[in-house]
């Protein structure tokens, strides 16, 4: 480190020379060795024709730090070769850079972003730019709150144990009433389901005003509860257009007894989730994150940002569950790339596993658990192999797969939890099915619905 022993002037060193050159002579430094306390990054990297990798790399590790086009004469007022991200390995098209931990404020995923995944991205040394993962160093990790809740203290207040969570996608999605919308809750929380859900766009529009359908959806999860006797709830949408507007309708969900919300996250923003993360946890909700826009900047192969990225910030940030895709439905996601998106949301340690796409060991240094979901296009057929990508400690959410039975969505429920209790206890559907016609009825209309699998 240097030792400051005057104060700054504008007095030029001797070491200062203007001019451009090579962003690889200040920022490749393959002989760094990455300490416990630095933000570390993995970069798929696709150079532009005529630059280098080396170079490229370089280019993306100046300009997310400290570096700029040009040689500046205010380098010399700063410690520089601290505060500049370092290329420390370069393997095939993935570059491996090193983050001082004292470049990011605490507690912000907004300041990391801004950081790492900031100009970088328009650069033109650069054809194509993707983050694949992160590892934050525990220093960082242990400014973070975390899950509010997470999966043990749910099935604790839910008193639910040894098979997934099930939940139901009110459908169609828009359009209907407040009163019908909430005829629908019901009927699938008496069927079976333990939740149902708003869908990510369901906001207030002028067919369904938040305030209306909040109350009839809580009337209708109340009844419910007293015909089951059992724990039921409703994932209350309360992303609006402004995090005050969110707040407020947070705080009136809770003060009619809901003990839970959702949040599209990505679409409202991390700062706006942090408030509403924060809030949510003095209030006493768990928040069932739907990742709207996700697909926007991680479905590339080449560019943008890895999913497994995303699922990091939310853990830190404070969300108790987490919309992972499902592997055999609608959604794109393969099989691997899902199970360690899991892991990163289920463990407490992550170790580096290629298979997974997991670049870097992660110590969530304690933080709790969030809840891994699986919804988009599943049905009572799927949940064999969703038991065994996700295993107990998972949320299912079933829309169509509920609504459209053919006797209507109470059965659908009834066939969705009778399934899901019989693999979990080690039955096959068959076996399950005997003693249950709603599930029959279920496999007969969905059995040639199938979406290809990438494993």
């Amino acid at each position: 480190m240097t030792i400051l022993t005057a104060a700054p002037t504008a007095q030029l060193s001797e070491k200062y020379k203007a001019g451009v050159r090579p962003y690889a002579v200040d920022y490749y430094v393959p002989d760094y060795i990455p300490l416990d306390t630095d933000l570390l990054c993995a970069f798929r990297i696709q150079p532009k024709d005529g630059v280098d990798m080396v170079e490229a790399a370089a280019a993306v590790a100046a300009e997310s730090s400290t570096g700029t086009w040009t040689e500046v004469w205010s380098n010399q007022l700063t410690d520089l070769d601290f505060y500049k991200a370092k290329v420390y390995r370069i393997e095939d098209d993935i570059a491996y850079i090193a983050y001082a931990l004292d470049l990011f404020e605490e507690n912000s995923v907004v300041n990391i972003m801004s950081s790492i995944v900031g100009n970088v991205f328009g650069f033109k040394a650069v054809e194509a730019l993707r983050l694949e993962d992160m590892r934050l160093p525990v220093a960082l990790v242990k400014t973070f709150p975390g899950p509010n809740v997470g999966i043990y203290d749910e099935r604790v207040w839910s008193n639910k144990w040894d098979r997934p969570l099930l939940g139901g996608t009110v459908k169609p999605k828009l359009g209907l009433s407040p009163k019908a919308y909430a005829t629908i809750i019901y009927e699938c929380l008496v069927g079976g389901l333990d939740t149902t859900k708003d869908d990510e766009n369901m906001n207030s529009q002028p067919f369904s005003r938040w305030r209306d359908r909040f109350t009839y959806g809580q009337e209708a999860v109340a009844n419910a509860m007293a015909e089951t006797g059992e724990f039921k709830g409703h994932w209350h949408n309360v992303t609006a257009g402004s995090t005050e507007e969110s707040l407020r309708r947070l705080e009136y969900v809770a003060g009619l007894g809901s003990k839970m919300c959702m949040f599209d996250f990505l679409t409202a923003g991390f700062a706006a989730s942090a408030d509403v993360f924060k809030r949510a946890g003095e209030l006493g909700l768990i928040v069932h994150c739907h990742r709207a826009m996700h697909a926007v900047f991680t479905r590339q192969k080449n560019h943008g940002i890895h999913m497994r990225v995303v699922a990091k910030w939310l853990r830190l940030s404070g969300g108790d569950h987490l919309h992972t895709g499902t592997v055999v439905g609608k959604l794109e996601g393969s099989w691997n790339e899902t199970l360690g998106i899991i892991d990163l949301l289920r463990e407490r340690v992550t170790p580096a596993n290629p298979e997974r796409g997991l670049y870097f060991e992660q110590d969530f240094a304690g933080l709790k658990t969030t809840w891994p979901v699986a919804s988009g296009g599943i049905h009572v057929l799927n949940i064999p192999d969703l038991y065994r990508i996700y295993g107990n400690d998972a949320f299912w959410l079933f829309g169509g797969g509920t609504h459209g039975h053919p006797r209507g969505s109470r059965a659908g429920a009834r066939a969705n939890r009778v399934a899901t209790e019989a693999v979990a206890s080690g039955q096959t559907l068959d076996q399950a099915a005997r003693s249950c016609p709603e599930l029959r009825e279920a496999m007969e209309l969905w059995g040639n619905v199938k979406f290809d699998v990438s494993e």
